[in-house]
C-alpha cells in the first residue's frame, strides 16, 4: 500500500483489510513516516476536545531493554503492574470468542493443545512485543485519572493509529502484554509520573511469511450487535 493519490485506499479497504500483525520484518520504520501516521490519528475524537493521549515511541536499545525487563520479571513470577483496570477472566460469548482467536492462531502457527513448548514461545512473543522494530506507548495525563473518560479517548487515538499505519504498509498490533512490568517501561522509555501508562502497539512492516499473519477474526453481525429503534422496516 502506498499513499500516493492514485493508490492510496480507501477508508473501508483500509477498516475492512487490517488485520492485527504479529510478526514483522526487521526493517526500520522512518521516523517521518510515524510522525505522519500519529499525526493523523490525533484526528481522533476527544471529550470535550481535551486530548489527553501521549506517545512514547520506541526502537533499537530502549526498545530491547524493554523487552528484556518485561520478559524477566514475568517469567521470575513478579506480579504484573499494568496501569488500567482489568477485568479479569471473560465467561460467556466473550470466552468463546477468546477461545476461537486462540484457535485460529494456534492453527496457522501449527501449535498443538498440549505443546507447552510451543505455547510458552507464543507468550514469550507477547512480552516482547511480538519482535516488532518499533513500539510505540499510550499514556494519558494523570490529572484526569479516574475516570473512563481518558482511556475511553486513548482507545479511539489507538483505533486511528493502527488504521492510518495500515494505510501506509505498516501492520501493528494492539497488545498489554508488552506494559505488564510497568516499571520496566517507565525507566527505558522515560515515562514521568504524571502519566498513566494505557496500552502499546507494536508497530512494523509485515512479514507476509509469518503464518498468523494471514490470521482473520471473525466479527459478530449487525443483527448481533445493533438495536435500531424507530425505524420503518
Amino acid at each position: 500500500m502506498t499513499t500516493s493519490a492514485s493508490s492510496a485506499p480507501t477508508f473501508d479497504e483500509v477498516v475492512h483489510g487490517r488485520r492485527s500483525i504479529r510478526g514483522y520484518k526487521p526493517d526500520p520504520v522512518p521516523k517521518a513516516v510515524i510522525r505522519e501516521v500519529i499525526e493523523t490519528a490525533m484526528r481522533a475524537p476527544s471529550s470535550l476536545n481535551t486530548q489527553p493521549w501521549n506517545f512514547y515511541v520506541l526502537t533499537g536499545a530502549p526498545l530491547d531493554r524493554i523487552r528484556v525487563g518485561n520478559t524477566e520479571r514475568n517469567l521470575a513470577g513478579v506480579p504484573h503492574s499494568r496501569e488500567f483496570r482489568t477485568h479479569g477472566e471473560y465467561g460467556g460469548t466473550h470466552r468463546e470468542r477468546q477461545i476461537e482467536i486462540a484457535k485460529q492462531l494456534f492453527a496457522a502457527m501449527g501449535i498443538e493443545r498440549h505443546d507447552k513448548d510451543k505455547r510458552t514461545d507464543w507468550v514469550l512473543r507477547g512480552f516482547r512485543q511480538f519482535d516488532a522494530p518499533v513500539s510505540i506507548v499510550v499514556t494519558y495525563d494523570r490529572s484526569i485519572h479516574g475516570s473512563d473518560v481518558a482511556p475511553f479517548d486513548c482507545g479511539a487515538v489507538a483505533n486511528a493509529l493502527v488504521n492510518a499505519a495500515w494505510a501506509r504498509g505498516l501492520g501493528c498490533v494492539i497488545n498489554s502484554q508488552g506494559i505488564m512490568q510497568s516499571p520496566v517501561v517507565r525507566e527505558h522509555a522515560g515515562i514521568p509520573d504524571d502519566q498513566v501508562i494505557m496500552i502499546c502497539i507494536a508497530m512494523g512492516y509485515p512479514d507476509d511469511s509469518f503464518p498468523a499473519n494471514a490470521v482473520v477474526s471473525r466479527r459478530k453481525s449487525v443483527d448481533e450487535a445493533a438495536v435500531f429503534v424507530g425505524f420503518e422496516d
